[in-house]
């Protein structure tokens, strides 16, 4: 029998734990809302699911699909490698998105449908407006930042850029 190296330790085994996301990521913020997300959306397809509000079944598994579409994003850091696509922006979209139709939906769960499962996807479907609405704040905020930072330039800068151009559109 073979002994370990002392180095192979500290590898990560491979396998299933290598599609687990960082555990820094999962301390994170937004890893924590994107996994509340997910875990909510499938909860919210579940009851409509087992409910006579079978109707409102296609807007949670849309948003638990973007949701962990998103959460694997983040956490295997494919934002930093696709710079084409906008990540906050598309975030943002999606949970405010996210809120209305789950509001929407919750609403006309609760008060339609007698049901257990709709009233209960009706409540956490409340819960999941919540969390979508603390996301989209905190992710409206990352780009307000981002879109400052980026207008940073004095007019002087701009002006003296116009200036230096051999463009004649006047």
């Amino acid at each position: 029998m073979e002994e370990p190296e002392p180095g192979a330790e500290a590898a990560a085994p491979p396998g299933l734990r290598s599609l687990l996301p960082p555990r820094e990521f999962l301390g994170s913020r937004k890893g924590q809302l994107l996994l509340a997300e997910s875990v909510l959306s499938f909860i919210i397809f579940i009851c409509y699911i087992a409910s006579s509000a079978a109707s409102f079944m296609m807007a949670p598994l849309l948003e638990f699909l973007l949701a962990l579409f998103l959460f694997f994003a983040y956490a295997s850091k494919l934002n930093e490698k696709f710079k084409g696509l906008y990540w906050p922006l598309t975030d943002f979209l999606r949970c405010v998105t996210a809120a209305v139709i789950y509001f929407a939906i919750s609403i006309a769960a609760v008060s339609k449908y007698n049901d257990g499962a709709s009233k209960a996807a009706g409540v956490f479907g409340f819960i999941a407006t919540i969390v979508y609405a603390i996301d989209f704040y905190i992710t409206f905020n990352d780009l307000v930042t981002f879109l400052k930072q980026g207008s940073s330039e004095s007019p002087e800068e701009r002006k003296s850029e116009d200036e230096d151009s051999d463009s004649d559109s006047d």
